[in-house]
């Protein structure tokens, strides 16, 4: 039986089987959205007496369930960083990030590193999983005044810092792959928050 859903995507199809008269079948898409389709066949054949041996009354009845069970739509998907433009720009940021005891998240990055850029979509759909916990900053160091980059301590790109009452407190350096970085920040999130 075929099924159209809303959600194009689908990732993997699990089949089970109760008993042997119904069939149920969850479709599961990307984006957390499944489909659910239960289906109950059986089929009896009725044999009449005497000399129609072939004739075959059959009795079928069909009953079909869909529920389905969509992404919650009123959370994004991805933030986008805010640009922090100079240490002015992060005092302020520090700031009200200590009045509202949270931390903050900067990514440290330049527009000619290729990880950097790789990265920064992995990053904003982070921030969308932390949006009301955690607020994600990036800096751009060569559009930055140097003195800004010092005062990070920004030695190798990317380098993403978690930032909490005014100091920096834990700090990834991303020169590998892009899935162990992200690992590693979510590991620092999850310590300081």
């Amino acid at each position: 039986m075929s099924v159209l859903a809303a959600n194009p995507h689908v990732l993997y199809r699990e089949v089970q089987y109760h008993n042997k008269d119904q069939q149920q079948q969850l479709w599961s898409g990307g984006g957390g959205s499944s489909l659910l389709l239960s289906q109950r066949t059986s089929f009896g054949c009725s044999w009449f007496d005497g000399r129609n041996k072939d004739l075959c009354k059959k009795n079928s009845k069909r009953d079909v369930k869909v529920a389905a069970s969509w992404p919650d739509m009123t959370r994004p998907t991805s933030v986008e960083m805010e640009p922090i433009d100079d240490s002015h720009h992060l005092d302020k940021i520090l700031l009200q990030a200590h009045e509202l005891s949270q931390p903050i998240i900067i990514d440290w990055m330049a527009s000619w590193c290729r990880k950097c850029i790789y990265l920064k979509p992995k990053l904003e759909k982070l921030a969308a999983e932390y949006d009301t916990k955690i607020k994600f900053y990036c800096v751009d160091v060569n559009k930055v005044p140097q003195a800004l980059v010092k005062r990070g301590n920004i030695s190798k790109m990317p380098t993403i810092q978690l930032w909490k009452d005014g100091e920096m407190k834990a700090e990834v350096i991303g020169g590998h792959k892009a899935w162990l970085v992200m690992e590693e920040v979510r590991e620092m999130i999850q310590k300081f928050v």
